[in-house]
C-alpha cells in the first residue's frame, strides 16, 4: 500500500515539473527569434503612437489655416555644432527623437500630400548620402561657414520667448475691442490663453528654458489670436489700441521711478535703528563720567602748524570712526596726525565717547561742537536758513562749515577736509608736500566725460542768468569734494569767504543754481583749484555699481558720494567691505544695539 502511495506522489511531482519547466521552455525559443532590428521596430511604434496621440490633441485646437500655405522646411541645430545643420538620421531611433522634437515645437509635416511625400523621399535621400560622408567632412563644413551665421545662430535663442510675449500684449489689446462685460466665448478663451502662456514662460529668459507644454500653449494661443483677427479686423483700431496701452505702461513706468527714486531719497535721510541705539547708549555712558574723566588725550597739539592736520564734519558716529581709523591705520607717521571732529551739541557727547572708548593710537583727535562757534551764529542764521530746499543734508550747518575754514582754524596753514563717507587706503603724507602753485583748493576734477563722476556746470548753475554767464565759463572744468586740500593763508588773501558770501546771497534774489554746497564751491573757488591725480580720490562708490575694481584698490580715498551710504540697507552691496573692515562689530556697544555686517 505504501509503495503504491509514494508512485503516485512521483507521478503528481513529474507532471507539475513539466507544467512548470515547458512554457519557460517555449517562451526562451520564441524570445530568440527577436533581432536587434524587431527591437528598433517596436521601439518606432511606441513613439510613432506616442507622436500621433500628441498630434491629436494639438489638432483638437479649431485653426483657421490656409490650405494653399506651404510649411517651412523643418531644420535642427545640434548644440554640439552651430555651424553646420544636423542630418535627419537614417536609422529608427534618429527619426523617432526628430519626431519628438518636431511635437514640442509643434511643426506638423504634411505627410498626407503628394508634396509631403516627396520631400520626405528627398530629404532621406540628402540623409544618405551626408551621412556617409562621416563627421569630419561635418566639421570642415562647418569651419567653413561664416561666422555671421554662427551670430545669428546664437542670437535667436530667445525668439520663442519674445513671441510669447508678443502674444500676450495682442491678446489684451483685443481683449480691449470687447464691450465692457462680455462674457463671450472669445473673452473667456482669450483670457484663458493669456494666463496660460503667462504661466508657460514665467521666469524663462532663453528658449531653451521653456517646457515642451510651453510651446503647445503657444500654437494654442496663436489659433486663438487668429479668431480674433478675424472677429476683429480693423488693423487702424488695432493700431491705436497699442498705442494707448504703450502710453499707459510708459506712465506705469515713470510713475513707479518716481516712487522709487522718493523712497531711496527717504532711505538716505533716514538714521538706522541701530545707529541711533548707539548714539543714545554712548551719551548715556558719556554722562555717567565725571567732568575730569571727558578730556581726550594729547590736546598740546592741537594747533601746531607743523603737523597734518585733518578735518571732518560729521554727526554720525561710525562715519566718523571709520575715516578716523582708515586714516591712521595707513599712516606712516601717526604722531603727527591732528584729527579735528566737528559735530552738533546733540551728537557730541556720543562722538566724544566713542574716541574716549577707542583712542585713534599715536594720533591726536579733538571733538567740537558746530553750537559753540559763536563767530558762526550770526554770520550763518542771517543767510543760509534761507536755503531754499527740503533736504536737511543741504540747509545743515555741518556741510556749509567748509566754507568757513580759515575761521575754524585760525592758527593753522593747511588743512585736509574729508566728507565723512570716504575710506583712506594709503598714507597720505605725501599730499602735504604738494606745491599748491598759488592755489586755495586741491581736488580731484570731474571734468572726463566718459566717466560716471562727469559733472557739467550748465548742470548745476543756471547760465542764462546774464552775470553767471559773464564771470563763468560753462565748459570750466569741474571738480568734486570728498578730499580737498586747502592753503588757508591764500584762502585769507584773497577773501574767499567774503565771495562766498555774495553769492549765496545772490541766490536767494534769483535762482542761479541747485541747492547744495557743490554748485557755490565751483563759483567760490572758480580759478582757485588745482587739479590732484584722480588716483587720490575715487568717486561713485555711493551711487555706481560699475566702478572698476583696480580703480578702487589703487585709490588712496574712496568716497561712497550718493545716497547709497554703506551704513544704510540700501548701501551698494559689493562695496560695503572696504568700509566695514574698519569697524569692530565685537565691540560690546555695537552688539548690545544689534549692529553687524
Amino acid at each position: 500500500m505504501n509503495q503504491v502511495r509514494r508512485w503516485q506522489r512521483i507521478s503528481i511531482l513529474a507532471l507539475l515539473s513539466v507544467s512548470v519547466i515547458a512554457p519557460v521552455i517555449f517562451v526562451s525559443n520564441r524570445l530568440k527569434v527577436f533581432t536587434s532590428i524587431g527591437r528598433w521596430d517596436f521601439a518606432e511604434e511606441l513613439s510613432t503612437t506616442k507622436f500621433r496621440a500628441e498630434n491629436i490633441r494639438l489638432n483638437a485646437i479649431e485653426q483657421e489655416a490656409d490650405e494653399g500655405l506651404k510649411e517651412p522646411k523643418l531644420v535642427v541645430y545640434k548644440d554640439e555644432d552651430l555651424g553646420s545643420l544636423v542630418s535627419y538620421s537614417t536609422s529608427t531611433e534618429s527619426d523617432t527623437k526628430q519626431s519628438q522634437y518636431a511635437g514640442d515645437t509643434n511643426i506638423l509635416e504634411n505627410n498626407g500630400t503628394d508634396e509631403g511625400k516627396e520631400e520626405n523621399k528627398k530629404m532621406k535621400q540628402k540623409t544618405a548620402s551626408s551621412g556617409s560622408r562621416g563627421k569630419d567632412q561635418t566639421n570642415q563644413a562647418g569651419a567653413r561657414r561664416s561666422p555671421n551665421v554662427q551670430a545669428s545662430l546664437l542670437r535667436v535663442s530667445d525668439e520663442k520667448i519674445k513671441e510669447m510675449k508678443d502674444q500676450v500684449i495682442r491678446a489684451q489689446a483685443y481683449l480691449n475691442f470687447a464691450p465692457p462685460g462680455s462674457n463671450s466665448h472669445l473673452v473667456k478663451e482669450l483670457k484663458l490663453r493669456i494666463k496660460e502662456v503667462e504661466r508657460a514662460v514665467g521666469a524663462a529668459t532663453k528658449d531653451s528654458d521653456l517646457s515642451r507644454r510651453a510651446f503647445r500653449r503657444m500654437n494654442q494661443m496663436e489659433a486663438t489670436l487668429d479668431k480674433a483677427s478675424h472677429v476683429y479686423p480693423d488693423c487702424s483700431a488695432m493700431a491705436t489700441k497699442l498705442r494707448a496701452m504703450t502710453y499707459n505702461a510708459e506712465e506705469r513706468v515713470r510713475l513707479q521711478k518716481n516712487q522709487a527714486t522718493y523712497l531711496v531719497q527717504l532711505a538716505s535721510r533716514t538714521t538706522p535703528k541701530g545707529l541711533h541705539c548707539l548714539s543714545m547708549q554712548l551719551t548715556a555712558e558719556y554722562f555717567a563720567l565725571q567732568p575730569e574723566e571727558r578730556h581726550l588725550p594729547n590736546q598740546q597739539d592741537l594747533h601746531n602748524p607743523d603737523l597734518h592736520h585733518y578735518a571732518v564734519f560729521s554727526d554720525n558716529v561710525l562715519a566718523c570712526a571709520v575715516v578716523v581709523n582708515s586714516t591712521v591705520s595707513f599712516a606712516k607717521e601717526p604722531e603727527k596726525i591732528v584729527f579735528h571732529v566737528v559735530t552738533d551739541s546733540l551728537n557730541l557727547p556720543a562722538i566724544s565717547m566713542w574716541f574716549l572708548l577707542n583712542p585713534p593710537g599715536k594720533a591726536t583727535i579733538q571733538i567740537q561742537s558746530i553750537d559753540n562757534f559763536n563767530w558762526l551764529s550770526t554770520k550763518y542764521n542771517a543767510t543760509l536758513k534761507k536755503e531754499n530746499s527740503h533736504d536737511p543734508r543741504y540747509t545743515s550747518a555741518l556741510n556749509h562749515l567748509r566754507f568757513y575754514l580759515p575761521d575754524v582754524f585760525p592758527a593753522l596753514n593747511k588743512v585736509l577736509l574729508f566728507d565723512h563717507d570716504v575710506v583712506v587706503q594709503s598714507d597720505l603724507g605725501r599730499l602735504w608736500n604738494i606745491d599748491m602753485k598759488g592755489k586755495v583748493i586741491g581736488a580731484v576734477d570731474t571734468c572726463k566725460e566718459s566717466e560716471a563722476s562727469f559733472r557739467r556746470m550748465d548742470l548745476f548753475i543756471n547760465f542764462s542768468d546774464p552775470l553767471i554767464a559773464k564771470k563763468f565759463d560753462v565748459k570750466a572744468c569741474t571738480w568734486a569734494f570728498g578730499m580737498n586740500l586747502f592753503d588757508l593763508q591764500e584762502w585769507r588773501k584773497r577773501k574767499l569767504t567774503a565771495v562766498y558770501h555774495k553769492y549765496l546771497q545772490l541766490g536767494y534774489k534769483r535762482p542761479l543754481w541747485k541747492a547744495g554746497s557743490l554748485p557755490l564751491g565751483w563759483v567760490t573757488f572758480y580759478k582757485h583749484t588745482m587739479a590732484l591725480d584722480k588716483r587720490w580720490h575715487v568717486l561713485g562708490l555711493g551711487y555706481d555699481s560699475g566702478v572698476a575694481r583696480r580703480d578702487i584698490e589703487q585709490a588712496a580715498v574712496i568716497h561712497y558720494d550718493g545716497v547709497m551710504k554703506p551704513w544704510l540697507e540700501i548701501g551698494i552691496a559689493k562695496y560695503k567691505g572696504y568700509w566695514t573692515k574698519f569697524i569692530n562689530y565685537d565691540h560690546p556697544f555695537l552688539q548690545r544695539c544689534n549692529l553687524h555686517v
